[in-house]
């Protein structure tokens, strides 16, 4: 029975072959012409060719012929250079591990989502602090702001002990990102450990420093480099010896990813930080072995879809590249990665569509092959995530795994020609930024001359050009505008710094200073074994400030450098509407905008409805008709609406009749008003417009966000 199955498989196999024999493949060459024929005398490379912030071009077909001569194509998963995956069988035997970030202010508040979140399916806990801790400061050493807000306050071991409350992490894996300094952290979390009786053998996850990400986020950071260098190696030898599962060392693409820049720079930043760290540590006495092992790479994944597939591809292979010309072995050549969905492309209105974000970013990801992924809430970008936007979050990543079966597909991307050909120019670009870097010292001395930094900007300039006038889009913020969609409720919290600064205040009375001042000298005197005398102050009751303090006693300068600016995409439409919903709540309305619009539908109802989303992204009431059929009629509508901006609509040909009289009808009934033209006339049209009252024209090439912001201005608006 099986060999008549196969039989007839083979047979129904050549049937097809011969069924599209029949059918001859073009050329290239052929079907070019064939395109170019129907684009009617259009530019085929402006039409059909697409040029990326990446800086090269994608091509509107893809052939096999354009991936013959990549190397990879021919690897197997599981092997060097790890463009397929780290794992032969991908994600078939272990899924990537659900690691979405828990940020409520309290431990209190945290322990209560990690229960519940582990208990629904989350399988990392992903630890985030706050801004203070971050910096290694106790609460009432911080800014109000800076504590317990978007993140975890922790100051203590009695914190974590909250926290991690009936939660074994000899189970569950973690993840926490300490800042510039890990070292004070990591010890809180050891005495924590110790005072629950667990082993950190056990311990698995990333426990991850990253002084140059928190550099270039914050312009300094809260230690002197080599302080943090020295930190570095001496909790990675720790690890190694006690903790051989964990990870020491995170490497952030995010604050070039949050601050505009592209995928080819983010990737090749990080790469460039992380190569800072193995030479930092190599010049400590460790091996690449050991160094390598321990590095842990967080990137962000935007919308762009097959860019960034075929970035986390591409940055398997570099890396496995970068460890071997420093000798390490195919195995510690493998990269692990951890993503998270954007936080540059989150909204603040129409927030429900970053449902819709954040499944594409989460489906590229897991297609690319990432190890741990936390999806952003919808409403990241608005408030601390509730329980039901962490949910939606969480099971976003079920969905994906268990009914788009994404986990029983080994590299689902590999061997299509587009995204084979674009991991390997992603790879191409990066390298040669990467290069870049490396001719100016390294990433180091790189920030300090400010290159990264400007590279970043240039591409973030070109992202904000392309937002204003809406040539990139989002959707529900400069398109597609939803006015009456209510605002997600944000519940006001009181702050949280006197209560945490209180509790700063007992935990110092509550123990003997005595034992915590005896263990601080010891490690402040100390230049070894770092991790086991931060443990034993910590044990004695020392603060996360104390730690730091202690641990960051150096005379040396510490180092400055220009910041990046982190920021959303959204930001300058959200501040328009913004604005508007001021001036309402000043009003009692909206900024109106009346449409003249000029003879029958068919003339003036495509630039109506443009002209209509053109003015609501920027938060204004646009008041429509179906038409005057007098000039007359038209200037009388529009004095009478109240509106201070009025837009004539109709077409091209009926323009010359109809705009001189009624834009000067208009301006003699109320000087006041604005009056613009929807087109984009010829240049002698122009002037004779302006000369009868046409302040601007509006039409596909505005710069829409520029325009919105001068009438805001103008209108008084803007408060």
């Amino acid at each position: 029975m099986k060999q008549d199955a196969l039989v007839n498989h083979l047979q129904n196999d050549d049937n097809e072959l011969r069924l599209f024999s029949e059918f001859p493949i073009p050329s290239y060459e052929q079907w070019r012409e064939v395109t170019e024929k129907s684009l009617k005398g259009a530019s085929f490379e402006t039409k059909l060719m697409t040029n990326t912030y990446e800086e090269f071009t994608l091509q509107p077909i893809y052939r096999k012929e354009d991936i013959e001569r990549l190397l990879h194509v021919s690897n197997f998963p599981g092997f060097a250079p790890y463009v397929r995956g780290t794992k032969a069988l991908g994600y078939v035997i272990r899924p990537w591990e659900v690691c979405q970030e828990i940020s409520p202010g309290t431990p209190e508040e945290f322990n209560r989502a990690a229960q519940n979140d582990l208990q629904r399916g989350q399988t990392m806990l992903n630890l985030v602090l706050d801004r203070a801790a971050l910096s290694g400061l106790n609460p009432d050493e911080a800014k109000p702001e800076d504590v317990g807000n978007k993140g975890v306050s922790i100051f203590r071991r009695e914190d974590l002990d909250t926290a991690l409350d009936d939660i074994n992490l000899e189970k569950v894996p973690l993840y926490i990102q300490t800042g510039a300094l890990g070292l004070p952290i990591l010890a809180l979390l050891l005495s924590h450990l110790e005072a629950q009786g667990k082993d950190p053998q056990k311990l698995s996850g990333c426990i991850g420093m990253n002084p140059l990400g928190a550099l270039v986020q914050e312009g300094t950071i809260p230690c002197p480099l080599e302080t943090a260098y020295d930190a570095m190696e001496q909790i990675t030898n720790w690890a190694i010896r006690n903790a051989p599962q964990l990870q020491t060392i995170l490497v952030e693409g995010h604050p070039y990813h949050n601050a505009g820049g592209s995928a080819v720079q983010e990737l090749a930043f990080s790469l460039a930080t992380a190569v800072e760290y193995i030479r930092a540590l190599l010049n400590r006495g460790s091996s690449i072995e050991e160094i390598a092992s321990k590095i842990r790479f967080s990137f962000s994944i935007g919308s762009n879809f097959f860019m960034e597939i075929a970035k986390v591809r591409a940055a398997r292979m570099l890396w496995a590249n970068i460890v071997r010309a420093f000798g390490g072995s195919d195995e510690v050549q493998k990269m692990t990665i951890h993503a998270r969905t954007s936080a540059w492309t989150k909204t603040i209105h129409d927030p429900y569509v970053n449902m819709l974000r954040s499944t594409t970013e989460a489906f590229a990801a897991i297609v690319g092959g990432v190890d741990s992924l936390h999806v952003s809430p919808f409403d990241e970008a608005i408030r601390t995530a509730d329980e039901f936007s962490r949910r939606i979050a969480r099971n976003t990543q079920f969905i994906l795994e268990q009914e788009a079966n994404l986990s029983r597909v080994v590299d689902p991307a590999g061997g299509s020609w587009y995204v084979e050909s674009l991991t390997d120019s992603i790879a191409q670009k990066a390298w040669e930024l990467f290069q870049q870097v490396e001719d100016k010292g390294g990433m180091l001395k790189a920030l300090q001359s400010g290159y990264p930094q400007d590279q970043i900007e240039q591409v973030a300039a070109k992202r904000r050009e392309n937002i204003a006038r809406r040539k990139d889009r989002l959707v529900g913020t400069n398109m597609y505008p939803n006015l009456q969609e209510p605002s997600l409720h944000v519940e006001k919290r009181g702050s949280t710094y006197k209560e945490r600064a209180a509790a700063v205040e007992s935990h110092q009375k509550s123990y003997n200073r005595g034992p915590i001042e005896e263990a601080l000298q010891e490690l402040k005197a100390s230049s070894d074994q770092l991790v086991e005398k931060a443990l034993k102050a910590a044990l004695a009751g020392a603060s996360l400030g104390e730690l730091t303090k202690v641990i960051v006693h150096s005379n040396k300068e510490r180092i400055e450098v220009k910041p990046v600016h982190i920021h959303r995409g959204a930001e300058p439409f959200e501040f328009l509407r913004t604005q508007a919903e001021l001036y309402k709540n000043r009003t009692g309305s909206r900024p109106k905008v009346f449409l003249v619009s000029m003879g029958p539908i068919s003339k003036h109802k495509p630039r109506a409805d443009f002209c209509t989303g053109f003015f609501e992204v920027g938060g204004f009431e646009v008041l429509q008709n179906h038409g005057f059929p007098t000039i007359d009629e038209a200037a009388q509508a529009a004095l009478a609406s109240g509106a201070s901006i009025v837009v004539i609509c109709s077409d091209d040909e009926s323009y010359p009749e109809i705009v001189p009289s009624l834009s000067r009808s208009i301006q003699r009934g109320n000087p006041e008003i604005t009056v613009l033209l929807a087109g984009n006339p010829a240049d002698n049209d122009a002037d004779k417009y302006k000369q009868a009252g046409v302040d601007d024209f509006i039409h596909v090439r505005t710069n829409c966000y520029e325009m919105l912001l001068n009438l805001q201005r103008k209108k008084g608006i803007v408060s």
